[in-house]
């Protein structure tokens, strides 16, 4: 069916499914129920891969200026250090986490997207719809009452937690409730808290974590179980912060002060037919690595490249049931280490904390493994091995594996010197040839998906060796360089 897909919510992860659409010319509607955007802070992380993804996309520099860089982490016990990481030792152009309040994000997502055409259509409700085989009819409801039933080639639910397609496709939202309570307070902070550090501190009583945002603008949160599930006041959160950070701190002009309890829920399945599911409306986890948004606007960008093919005719629709368990695998991951680092910030068991405490005192002294844990954090680590997608062709030695993020390189195109993403963001296949000349592209077929390109030898990828990269960065498969063509015949399947 012709006709535009229709984004049905306009948070982070909505606004950068359309915006990654229309980067290939995708036709584009964006719904939101709500009347104008959110103002508040929200997520307040965009790591490393986000960012590579951004880039690949073009867009990165104007969320580069709106926020600001968090180099590092530490984790103490009441005033003593047990680890601090560093994330400049991530293998990415961008070796920090941005610190950027969601509401922020949201806004330069929209602003980028109006320059491509798109305005979010607000106060509009998507109050039912039917989908068939060849397409999805959506029926919008607006402030006054009236609808419009529009056709749509596909249906895409980023309406979050309360997913209103996610009910009407029936599925499960499989999950629990934690007990603890705890409060959020976007405050002003005086006392000695580094303003590019995020700190998590343990005591007996309860967890406090401090964002830095942008100044001395801070975001704690603090479990506070037993208390009453309410917002707190400035002068609760002031107690918070005495008698877990000291008494060298003030919390003052409060900007947002709120309360909440952590949900681990996911469905099973992330799409069904013409209809997908990103973001909340797919999965929600405790906020302990900061990793929701992220998560959310990296199954934007998986399903957009591989929407933009199917529309393009580039691809059959059989490609898109890889969305599914590819992202169905990655939230699980996701979801399992938030709640690991939340029960371990928890425990309140005496000799099970200090079990913990040590074990991250090893980790302090650990290179190896803090380097594994910034990784995890930074989502450098994250991959799609065993995906129908990332096919073993040959024993690929060491370096990348069929299935991980490819990093960026400089390289050799047709065009002239670029960069691997740049030639990504073309939504193309790239054929990289490592320590050797261009790759040959004879196969005619071959021609309108995927671009030649050469590179010297990097960590990662070895000489002698052609890669076959994804549209997101992530690699197909690899051979050696005498056998690219099988790596050529491999998109048959996929047409």
């Amino acid at each position: 069916m012709s006709g535009p897909v229709l984004v049905v919510g306009a948070g982070p992860v909505g606004l950068t499914l359309a915006l990654a659409l229309r980067q290939q010319d995708i036709a584009v509607r964006l719904v939101d129920l709500a009347p104008q955007p959110s103002d508040r802070s929200k997520a307040l992380v965009i790591w490393p891969r986000t960012l590579e993804l951004l880039d690949l996309h073009g867009c990165v520099e104007p969320f580069l200026k709106a926020g600001i860089q968090g180099h590092g982490a530490r984790i103490q016990v009441g005033q003593r250090l047990l680890v601090a990481l560093s994330f400049s030792k991530v293998q990415s152009r961008f070796p920090y986490a941005l610190m950027i309040p969601q509401n922020r994000t949201e806004a330069v997502l929209a602003q980028l997207l109006a320059e491509r055409g798109v305005q979010v259509e607000r106060q509009l409700e998507l109050t039912d719809f039917a989908a068939s085989e060849s397409g999805v009819c959506a029926e919008l409801t607006r402030a006054d009452g009236s609808k419009e039933t529009m056709q749509c080639s596909y249906l895409l639910g980023c309406d979050g937690a309360h997913s209103v397609v996610r009910h009407r496709l029936g599925l499960a939202y499989s999950g629990e409730t934690l007990e603890s309570n705890w409060v959020l307070a976007d405050v002003k902070l005086d006392g000695p808290a580094a303003a590019d550090q995020v700190a998590v501190v343990w005591n007996p009583d309860g967890i406090l974590a401090l964002f830095p945002i942008v100044g001395d603008r801070f975001r704690i949160i603090g479990d506070v179980s037993g208390a009453e599930a309410a917002d707190p006041s400035l002068e609760q959160v002031q107690s918070l912060v005495q008698q877990r950070l000291g008494s060298g701190f003030r919390a003052h002009d409060p900007i947002w002060l709120s309360h909440f309890r952590i949900n681990e829920r996911k469905v099973d399945r992330y799409s069904v037919g013409r209809v997908f599911l990103a973001g909340d409306a797919a999965h929600i986890h405790s906020p302990a690595g900061g990793q929701g948004m992220n998560t959310g606007m990296q199954d934007a960008f998986n399903l957009a490249w591989k929407l933009a093919l199917v529309i393009q005719n580039k691809a059959g629709m059989h490609l898109l049931e890889t969305y599914s368990p590819e992202r169905s695998r990655i939230g699980d991951q996701v979801l399992r280490n938030a709640s690991v680092l939340t029960r371990v910030a928890l425990l309140r068991q005496p000799l099970l904390r200090r079990l913990r405490n040590l074990l991250f005192s090893n980790l302090g002294r650990s290179r190896r493994l803090q380097g594994r844990f910034v990784q995890q954090l930074c989502e450098t680590d994250l991959h799609y091995r065993g995906s129908a997608l990332s096919p073993v062709l040959a024993r690929s030695g060491p370096g990348l594996q069929p299935g991980d993020r490819t990093p960026d390189l400089p390289c050799q195109a047709p065009s002239g010197e670029t960069r691997l993403y740049e030639l990504l963001r073309r939504g193309c296949f790239v054929l990289l040839s490592v320590g050797a000349p261009l790759p040959s592209l004879e196969l005619s077929l071959a021609r309108d998906w995927v671009v030649p390109a050469s590179a010297e030898p990097r960590p990662g990828y070895a000489a002698g060796r052609t890669y076959l990269i994804r549209p997101d960065a992530y690699l197909c498969s690899c051979t050696s360089s005498a056998d690219q063509d099988d790596l050529l015949a491999l998109w048959d399947q996929w047409r």
